[in-house]
């Protein structure tokens, strides 16, 4: 056998792969969400090598049929969420919206000082105290946000307190005050990710990020939060309503 002949025995074997996996989720023998066995396993069940496997593993998820997570494995893409930009866009209610539950990990709570960015958007002078909120948002246990939440500490007095009681933004700023808030800007972009975000969102490097820098605001029109949220694009895509 040739070289060549061997080159294209091995690109013809990593695409009956991907073809014998896509007939499986398409007939629903592989369900969203349900875990792909392992390069390992595949690779005995196909009689090839590891590399081979491998192969037909990006070529799905760069098709976007599976979602290949660093150290748990590769797994069946779940459908994407719509996520629907309104003047009064709430976490909880959009998941729920999807009939699945919603939750969050508070990944840091702290007061730092205003940079240029966050002191335009917030309104206040660069240096000032800001109470910044991360938190990583799921829908059914599945990553799909993850955001930095900037509050004037000087404008909302006890709200870091109100956080660390209760991290549910909305219930927190009724505590000390604001009982309701609009959304007045959101801009959006793309990125790839970096490591701790591809890690933190269970994504590929290879995929891009939606990013949206959010402004909220009181009904007076000042400004209560000023928001950078982070999604994936694997399973979240933005929709803007009128």
């Amino acid at each position: 056998m040739t070289q060549a002949q061997s080159h294209d025995g091995e690109l013809a074997r990593w695409r009956q792969i991907m073809h014998s996996l896509e007939r499986q989720i398409d007939d629903g023998s592989l369900t969203p969400g349900a875990r792909l066995p392992t390069e390992a396993q595949m690779a005995a069940q196909f009689a090839v090598n590891r590399h081979t496997v491998r192969r037909a593993l990006e070529e799905l998820s760069r098709n976007g049929l599976i979602r290949i997570e660093q150290g748990r494995g590769s797994f069946v893409a779940e459908d994407v969420l719509d996520y629907r930009i309104s003047s009064r866009t709430r976490f909880s209610e959009w998941i729920r919206r999807h009939n699945k539950e919603p939750s969050g990990e508070v990944l840091r709570l702290d007061e730092i000082p205003a940079d240029g960015q966050i002191a335009l958007a917030l309104q206040i002078p660069i240096g000032a105290p800001v109470v910044l909120l991360e938190r990583l948002g799921f829908a059914d246990a599945r990553p799909v946000s993850l955001g930095s939440h900037h509050f004037s500490a000087t404008a909302l007095p006890g709200l870091r307190a109100a956080l660390q009681a209760n991290p549910a933004i909305s219930e927190a700023l009724a505590t000390v005050g604001v009982l309701d808030y609009r959304r007045a800007v959101t801009r959006v972009s793309a990125r790839l990710p970096s490591a701790v975000e591809a890690s933190l969102l269970r994504m590929p490097r290879s995929r891009p990020l939606l990013v949206g820098e959010n402004i909220n605001v009181h009904h007076t029109g000042r400004v209560v939060e000023f928001g950078i949220a982070r999604y994936p694009t694997p399973r979240v895509q933005i929709v803007f309503e009128p």
